[in-house]
């Protein structure tokens, strides 16, 4: 955060950032043992705490700005853990047709393709992930991610970028060693 969006900031907002803001990174990496997500966390943490309108009803700003960075916490938490719950629905629909007719090591094949492909989408970092599956799985624009996750969408093109980048370093649909 520069020093003129320190001077622009709304009380309680700009106090609190500017003295808890070692704490709050802190905080958020004990939790998140990353520093690419605690300061991506720790910027939703400062959106929020400028969105505060009657900054009177603060009382402790310290606690606010916790409570604040555990519940964006919890979300970051609960929005990995649905993104990684996947099946493949084409797999699932073939096997209950012909159950008969699929031939086992083609299971095993999709199988091990999937679990190198979420191995390989756990290397990214959680924005990165994130963009790209939104992309990917759910079809969504440049802009509409964007919009999604309150970011610019040329940062959205930068995330699509590196993480197709290291995708293609990491997941080997063939099956080969990682």
């Amino acid at each position: 955060m520069t020093a003129k969006t320190r001077q622009r900031l709304p009380s309680p907002a700009k106090p609190a950032l500017a003295q808890y803001q070692q704490a709050l990174h802190r905080y958020l990496m004990r939790r998140l043992r990353s520093s690419e997500d605690a300061a991506d966390l720790a910027q939703e943490v400062y959106l929020r705490m400028l969105r505060v309108e009657n900054s009177e009803l603060v009382r402790s700003p310290l606690d606010y700005l916790y409570g604040i960075a555990s519940h964006v916490v919890y979300q970051f938490r609960l929005r990995s853990q649905r993104e990684l719950v996947t099946f493949d629905s084409e797999t699932v629909a073939q096997v209950s047709e012909n159950p008969r007719e699929l031939v086992r090591d083609e299971v095993a094949d999709r199988l091990e393709a999937q679990q190198q492909l979420t191995w390989a989408l756990e290397q990214l970092p959680p924005t990165h992930r994130i963009v790209l599956l939104l992309r990917k799985r759910d079809r969504l624009s440049d802009r509409q991610i964007a919009e999604r996750l309150n970011l610019s969408v040329h940062t959205v093109k930068k995330y699509l970028f590196q993480a197709q980048a290291r995708m293609r370093t990491l997941w080997n649909p063939n099956g080969a060693d990682r």
